[in-house]
């Protein structure tokens, strides 16, 4: 079979095949009258293995120890070729993202386009200053595309830049929520606790929303950090969460401000001071516990709380006593 009719039955060109003679990758068996290359049934079959092979992604090089040496064992070298096909499909993904990310930015003109290169990559700097800089920057220099903000606010450890993201995403409105939202079932701790507190610093209902969703989440750190922002905006459905943290000691300072602020009418302050006195008698809580629900209580205004108050300055636990007829005596000197 002549050069031609190969390229055509194999759909690899007769500049290729000359290439792979060059190469030593395939020779034709031989030659017709006029000198034309002329393949064998074996030559062909010997193509479409180094196009099978070439198909894998190896080198020319590689395909010819593959075909030429009886001991060449593969193993070794699919595993390269995974290794290499990783790094590739990274490093286009990468690529990819930061085209999308560019593109959202919506860019007038390649300045934009440039502006909005920089700023992803100051994002992505080892300088934590860096990162800060870039997230003040983003939303009066060159507009970042939120799904960025969002990514590097859930991924950032220095506790700075943190705040920093956070308020940039807060400054963009809800653009950001429903990426936020997933942030919460991430696997990694950190990332979800980053999420509820970046959540906390939008204010809008649909954050607020988001929050008291957060109240029933499995992980009790992102529960407080949601009943903490909640008792902020004046969310009631939080008291329960804040009353288990003056319990648990976790952010227990912050939980009582959080009710005392909550207890603004005397309805809520009711309500709040009976589910004080109730975590107090169910159970029995431990010694420390009850101090702290003591001191909660102290900060609660009105008569359930001021009875409570009354029996506590009778018990046996000398800090709880001591706690609650301080907080009596400050009451009368109001």
């Amino acid at each position: 079979m002549l050069i031609g009719e190969v390229a055509r039955r194999s759909g690899v060109s007769a500049r290729m095949l000359r290439h792979y003679e060059s190469l030593g990758l395939v020779r034709p068996t031989g030659r017709t009258g006029t000198g034309y290359r002329e393949y064998s049934a074996e030559d062909i079959r010997r193509i479409f293995h180094i196009e099978s092979l070439r198909s894998l992604g190896l080198s020319l090089s590689d395909v010819g120890r593959a075909l030429d040496e009886p001991g060449f064992l593969p193993a070794e070298l699919v595993g390269d070729l995974v290794r290499r096909t990783r790094e590739r499909i990274a490093a286009e993904t990468e690529l990819l993202t930061r085209l999308r990310r560019i593109e959202a930015a919506e860019p007038a003109g390649w300045e934009d386009v440039l502006g909005t290169v920089a700023l992803l990559q100051a994002l992505g700097s080892k300088s934590a200053g860096t990162r800060q800089r870039a997230a003040l920057s983003s939303a009066e220099e060159v507009p970042v595309p939120v799904e960025a903000l969002v990514e590097a606010a859930l991924s950032e450890p220095d506790a700075h830049v943190a705040g920093a993201l956070r308020w940039a995403l807060a400054r963009t409105g809800t653009a950001g929520l429903a990426l936020l939202a997933e942030g919460l079932g991430a696997p990694g701790a950190e990332v979800r606790r980053r999420a509820v507190r970046t959540i906390a610093e939008i204010p809008d209902d649909a954050a607020t929303a988001l929050l008291r969703d957060a109240l029933a989440h499995p992980d009790t750190v992102v529960r407080g950090y949601a009943a903490l922002a909640l008792g902020e905006r004046g969310v009631a459905d939080a008291v329960p969460a804040l009353v288990d943290m003056v319990v648990s000691g976790r952010n227990d300072a912050e939980a009582a401000d959080a009710l005392g602020a909550l207890a603004s009418t005397p309805a809520a302050a009711d309500r709040i001071a009976a589910g004080l006195v109730g975590r107090l008698t169910r159970g029995t809580p431990e010694p420390h516990a009850r101090r702290r629900l003591t001191q909660a209580l102290a900060d609660i205004p009105g008569d359930t709380a001021s009875g409570a108050l009354a029996e506590l300055s009778r018990d046996d636990d000398r800090a709880v006593a001591l706690t609650a007829t301080y907080a009596l005596g400050m009451r009368a000197a109001r």
